[in-house]
């Protein structure tokens, strides 16, 4: 195969979005015939997203033996292993602590299935979004543990609850974190704190830094069951199999945008052929609730299960996704299934009047590095989603917060662009007193404001961020991995690509240069989407789809502006299965002028 180096895509330094087209490894440049495929082109997408090439082999097949590290070279993973033991070896009553998104849900339902195998039932608390807000709270600890529960175990939630883990402490019982958010260096008072991102973690640990909540939950589970095999504790009960919990890992990673590198990919590629045997009786109703007639696969996680979950915690209970995924009973499963797609069809209404709402506030921002964005009646369990949504529009890091008369403060989720980390910026923002409250990682945080404080907030983050934003935007690059004419556009092709997923943040999905080509047809569908019919050169065409495009600069040169040119689209090969025989697709990122 003929690979060039990495350089500018046919001369495109400005696309019709207005990014410079660049090479992600070198373009195979595919005929009409789609000639090359199988191992040629998986080797390449492998190498050119940083897989060294003595290690191709372990990387096409992920799998957890090649790819899983000893937990115990993670700070306190022993000692929280060895006090759970104790807890299963005595009896005692465990309450597992959950955040109410999908990784919290998933975590939790991991150690409660887990603990259900070795013959511990274990209870569990998760907190109201609205009433309550993000992580554990000191008073709902301690009543936890006035309850009975002698060891409590927090998931997805409690590296930074300093207060109420002290309140625990106080009141007697053990807690353990098992979390996957930045660390302040002073550690809250716990029995075990579990976490790659400690700043004192060795390097082995913090390079799974990555991880999502539910993969530490998982790396505990397998500590966990070496500790007792250690005991004999298996001698007169079987082992569980913890491959059964990798539906859960998969469903959590995916769901919460972790990186699908390294071990992450490994969770989510065996996680999914998991999911497949539709052992997990909650999964297999969440599975028929989005209405998929297939076996999941990896955009699913994101965008039809994932959501679903959500919806409980955002705009419904919050216990929904724990109950869901921890049911043995068809009609509860089945039950919950439908409650949490109807929650979230009513978080798409709300969402839809939030984002409206945010979007009228954003021509006063033009100047701003980041968009701060706050409206009072705004509905806190929708403002991450609208915060992604602002992003996405306008390429910057975006923060919307919901003003709430009743509490007096501001609650706001943050969601940022590549090469800017919002999370330490909002824990900054914290320790520097402009905020109640604030955490996160990278691309995502959670923060709580005094509404007299929201200006002066908003000016420090602008400032602090302002060089970071600045630099990650001049750096506007699609990254392309092979060029091809209408014809080289198959099924083959496309299912020779998916053999190098699973794709995701991180690990991003093969991006196609197709054309040139004159578009046949261009109409706008649905809301805002840009439907096209393109014919190449050689005779083909090939239908491409750009979602929530209409409204932009890219949208609006298809509809108008394209007629009798000559263009090269660009995007994610995918299959179309609505007709008769299966087609090949194009969704679409970009487009940029052929003369």
């Amino acid at each position: 195969m003929a690979s060039q180096s990495i350089s500018s895509v046919f001369g495109i330094e400005r696309s019709l979005s207005g990014k410079a087209w660049r090479w992600r490894g070198g373009n195979m440049a595919l005929g009409g015939d789609g000639a090359r495929l199988e191992d040629d082109i998986v080797a390449q997408l492998l190498l050119s997203r940083g897989v060294p090439r003595d290690d191709l082999e372990r990387h096409r097949t992920p799998t957890l033996r090649a790819f899983l590290p000893d937990p115990s070279a993670f700070r306190d993973m022993d000692v929280a292993a060895e006090r759970i033991a104790q807890a299963v070896l005595g009896g005692e009553t465990i309450t597992i602590y959950g955040d109410y998104d999908v990784d919290g849900a998933t975590s939790s339902a991991l150690l409660i299935r887990l603990l259900r195998m070795l013959g511990h039932d274990a209870g569990h608390y998760i907190p109201d979004r609205l009433l309550e807000g993000y992580g554990p709270s000191g008073e709902a600890l301690v009543r936890l543990a006035e309850q009975g529960s002698s060891l409590i175990v927090t998931v997805d939630c409690g590296a930074m609850a300093h207060e109420a883990l002290a309140m625990a402490h106080d009141a007697g019982v053990d807690v353990i974190v098992v979390d996957h958010h930045k660390c302040s260096a002073e550690l809250p008072r716990a029995a075990a704190l579990v976490n790659p991102n400690r700043l004192d973690e060795g390097d082995l640990a913090a390079g799974h830094g990555h991880l999502a909540a539910v993969g530490v939950a998982f790396l505990l589970a397998v500590a966990i069951v070496r500790t007792l095999r250690a005991r004999s504790y298996f001698d007169s009960r079987p082992e569980p199999d913890l491959r059964a919990l990798l539906d859960l890992v998969a469903l959590g990673t995916v769901a919460d945008v972790a990186a699908l590198h390294g071990l992450n990919r490994a969770f989510v590629a065996q996680g999914l052929k998991v999911m497949a045997k539709r052992q997990n009786v909650g999964m297999s109703a969440l599975i028929d609730a989005s209405r998929l007639t297939r076996a999941p696969v990896c955009s699913d996680l994101g965008f039809a299960l994932g959501p679903r979950i959500n919806a409980g915690g955002r705009v419904g209970e919050s216990t929904l996704g724990v109950r869901l995924l921890t049911t043995e009973d068809v009609q509860e499963a089945q039950a919950i299934a439908a409650q949490l797609s109807a929650l979230n069809e009513e978080r798409r209404a709300i969402e839809a009047a939030v984002q409206e709402a945010a979007e009228e506030q954003l021509a006063g921002q033009h100047n701003r590095a980041v968009a701060v964005l706050a409206g009072r009646g705004w509905h806190p369990g929708v403002i991450g989603i609208v915060a992604g949504r602002i992003k996405e529009k306008t390429g910057k890091p975006s923060v919307v917060v919901a003003l709430d008369d009743e509490s007096g403060q501001g609650k706001g989720s943050g969601r940022s662009i590549a090469g800017v980390d919002l999370g330490a910026a909002i824990i900054a923002a914290r320790e520097a007193g402009l905020l109640v409250a604030g955490g996160g990682h990278a691309m995502a945080a959670g923060l709580t404001v005094d509404p007299g404080r929201l200006d002066a907030f908003v000016d420090w983050l602008d400032e602090r961020l302002a060089g970071a934003v600045q630099r990650a935007s001049a750096r506007q690059v699609l990254s392309l991995d092979l060029s091809l004419t209408p014809g080289g556009l198959t099924p083959d092709l496309v299912e020779t690509l998916e053999r190098a997923g699973p794709f995701g943040v991180g690990w991003p999905g093969p991006k196609l240069a197709v054309g040139p080509v004159r578009l046949v047809k261009a109409d706008r569908v649905g809301t805002d989407h840009v439907r096209l019919v393109a014919s190449g050169d050689d005779g083909r065409s090939f239908k491409a789809i750009g979602f929530r495009l209409a409204e932009s600069e890219l949208g609006q040169s298809l509809l108008h502006g394209a007629r009798g040119r000559r263009l090269w689209l660009a995007g994610r090969a995918k299959i179309d299965d609505w007709g008769a025989r299966p087609a090949a697709e194009l969704h679409l990122d970009d487009a940029a002028w052929a003369d």
